[in-house]
Order: C-alpha cells, then structure tokens, then sequence
C-alpha cells in the first residue's frame, strides 16, 4: 500500500510540473511581441556622450568657433572623447553633418587671434602693391601652395604693376598631428613671409570667418594696396589678363567683379554639403554673390566691406555671406565672362575639342578646378614661346556669293 500511494504521489507531481509548463508556454504566447524582451542579444543601452558636462567630448564642425586651448589638454582630450566613442554607441546623427543649434549659439563669437602675421607685406612698395593675391588653404595643403608660388602666384612685378602674396589659413581639423603642423607651418612661414593664420578651425562652414578676418587684416596692414584678387588654390589665374584689366580701373572707386550668381535658391535637403534650414534664412533667394573660386574688389570696396562685415550676421556659405555684405553696402557685383568658377564648358559647336588647351584659357582670367600637375601644365603651356592660337590664312579675295546666271532663250525666227 505504502509503494502504492508513493507511486501516485510521483505521477502527481509529474503532472503537476508538466501542467504549470504547458501554462506558463501558453502565456508566453499571449504576450504581445512588441513588449518582450529577449534574454540573449539584448542591446546595451549606450550612455550620452554629453551627458556629462566633465566628460570628453568630439568637437562638432560647428564647435570650431570656440577658442583653441593649449597643445597638451587638446591632445589628451581628443584622445580620452576617440576611446570613449570606441567603446560607447553614439547616438544617432542627423541627416545633416552640420550641427547648426552648436552654430546658431556660437555664431557671434567672430574675434580670434592671428597666430601668424605678415605686417611689413604690404611695405615692400613705398605705394603699396599694385594687386594683392590672397588664396584660401588649409594647413596640410603645402603641395598646392608651393606649385601657386612657382606658377601664377609668384610675387614680383607683372606688366610692370608689383604683385604680393599671402595665404589664409585656420587650424587643421585633425588634432593628433598638433604639435607636428605647428613645426612646419612656422618653418613655412619664415622661408615665404606669406603666411597668415588665425586661431580658429580650418572647416567649410568656418569660412565664413576667413573671409571676415582676411578683410580686417587687409584694412589695417594693407590699406596701400589698388586691388585684391581672393581665390583658391585650385584655381588657375592668368594674372597677365587681370593686370591689365585692373589698369583701365581706379582703385579709389568701388569695383567687386568675378563669376555672380543671380537669384540662387537656398537647398533645403538635407543630405547636401549647402544645407540651410529656414530658421537660418527664411528668404526663398540669396542675393547676388561670386563664385568663391576668385574674384577681383578695389581698395575702395575692400574697407567698405570689412566695415559691412561687421553688421552682417555671420552666415555658414562664405560666398552667400559676401553677397549679403555687398547688399549691404549697396553694390552690385559686376560679372565678368573671363571667371570660370565651374570649369570650362566644352563648346557645342566644337565637341572635337579638348577643354585642357591652352588656347582656352589664353583670354580667361580664372578657371576653377585644377589639380597640382594640370596648374603646373597649363601655366608652362601658356608661357611658352611655340604656343600659336592662330592660323592666318591668305586670302586671295574677299568672299562673294556665286549670282544666279539668268538664261535667255533666243527668239525664233519668223
């Protein structure tokens, strides 16, 4: 008997374990999927990298219009945010790169240092340089640089008129090579005196500030000179052609010539490099601007200008903003044909051709877009003595359309 009822007490507790699994299977099922957390593959909640305002953060784009700090905390910093975003999920971006609410709050932060002047330029000349040349560059862009200062950027007189040289730059991107660049473009400097540098990040929505800065330097350093010519330094410019355009004009009048864009429309998408919001331009159009590959302004338009830079509320497209302090000063931009700030379109009347021909460029004045070795080509191409554009033909007579011989019947004989 005892066996017997252990027996069942066994079975009993057998179907017991195998009713509270069939259950508790069944109410697994009834759970909606949406609300169960998987117990394998279960992502880790990654904390803000901003959280904390003590931790180490990566700098934004934006974030280059705040103050350099020393070399050793940026280099340790930078260091302490890379392992950190190594080891964290960052939060999700936005389709924009550009972190414009870091702008917005910025923005009004548009007084940095120069770390590197050239103050005796302009002095070289008791009147001062005829045209200065100031090119945009970036620190780590010393091949283009150099092959601007043995082309068309080399210093020194050009159809009798003095031409000077300076270069913009800001502080690289890239803080794991700080102490290195710091070396270099100071070696630079003192081998070229055409360096000048300002204590801010050397980023596209930064150029704004190069722009504001340069004409600041230009008024109080060099307000001897007649012109300015302000470009790239992927540009080719025939300087011989600008000579001697500037010499039919009085540098004490106001004069902004290049490649104007008229009535160009914000790009509301997100995903382009020219993404504006309209919370930071409501306007359905810009107003008229130059293309930023190069343009010409007189002395005259230059102070005008950097007084106007001053009032006008900082924009991140350097070329829009120059538009907005030209409106400012109620000056219209002149377009000139000779710039080509996107390239050579090739002639539909002649596909035969090749647009890198020297004879293209022979008339132009800028043309933008060209890599290290094609500057180098085209400048030597253009200054040589075997270069011939044209073919004089003899002509024997003048050309004149064939008349029409009129045929007359003889009359039949009565």
């Amino acid at each position: 008997m005892r066996v017997r009822l252990k027996g069942d007490a066994i079975c009993t507790l057998l179907l017991l374990v195998a009713l509270c699994s069939l259950l508790y299977s069944q109410l697994e099922h009834l759970v909606p999927a949406g609300k169960k957390e998987p117990t394998q593959n279960k992502p880790r909640v990654a904390p803000k990298i901003f959280s904390d305002p003590r931790a180490p953060r990566r700098l934004m784009p934006a974030e280059a219009t705040s103050p350099r700090p020393q070399v050793t905390p940026v280099m340790r910093q930078t260091e302490m945010a890379k392992n950190r975003v190594q080891t964290t999920t960052p939060a999700p971006l936005s389709d924009s790169a550009f972190n414009f609410k870091l702008y917005l709050l910025n923005k009004d932060n548009r007084n940095f240092n120069l770390l590197i002047n050239q103050p005796r330029k302009c002095r070289k000349t008791p009147a001062g340089p005829f045209l200065l040349i100031a090119i945009k560059s970036v620190v780590e862009d010393f091949d283009r640089r150099e092959i601007v200062r043995k082309t068309w950027g080399r210093e020194g007189l050009v159809n009798g008129e003095q031409i000077q040289r300076v270069f913009l730059l800001g502080t690289p991107k890239n803080r794991t090579v700080l102490a290195t660049w710091e070396t270099l473009i100071h070696q630079e400097s003192q081998t070229y005196r055409d360096i000048l540098l300002w204590d801010f990040m050397d980023t596209f929505f930064n150029l704004t500030l190069k722009e504001i800065h340069f004409l600041s330097w230009a008024a109080e350093f060099c307000h001897d000179v007649k012109f300015i010519f302000k470009g790239d330094a992927d540009v080719f410019v025939n300087v011989e052609n600008i000579v001697d355009f500037l010499k039919r004009h009085d540098p004490t009048e106001d004069l902004f010539v290049g490649d104007i864009i008229y009535n160009a429309r914000p790009i509301r998408v997100r995903k382009s490099k020219y993404y504006i919001p309209e919370t930071m331009y409501g306007l359905s159009i810009y107003p008229a601007y130059a293309g930023g590959g190069g343009f010409l302004l007189s002395s005259r338009t230059m102070r005008r200008l950097s007084r106007a830079c001053r009032e006008v509320e900082l924009f991140p497209i350097d070329d829009v903003f120059l538009g907005m302090c030209l409106q400012r000063i109620n000056l219209k931009p002149i377009l000139h044909e000779g710039f080509k700030t996107f390239g050579i379109v090739k002639p539909s009347a002649a596909p035969h051709l090749q647009t890198f021909d020297p004879c293209f460029y022979k008339d132009l004045m800028v043309v933008h877009s060209l890599k290290v070795a094609e500057i180098w080509l085209m400048w030597n191409l253009l200054h040589s003595p075997r270069l011939s554009c044209t073919q004089k033909k003899q002509v024997k007579k003048p050309f004149q359309w064939k008349k029409k011989v009129q045929i007359t019947t003889p009359a039949s004989p009565l």
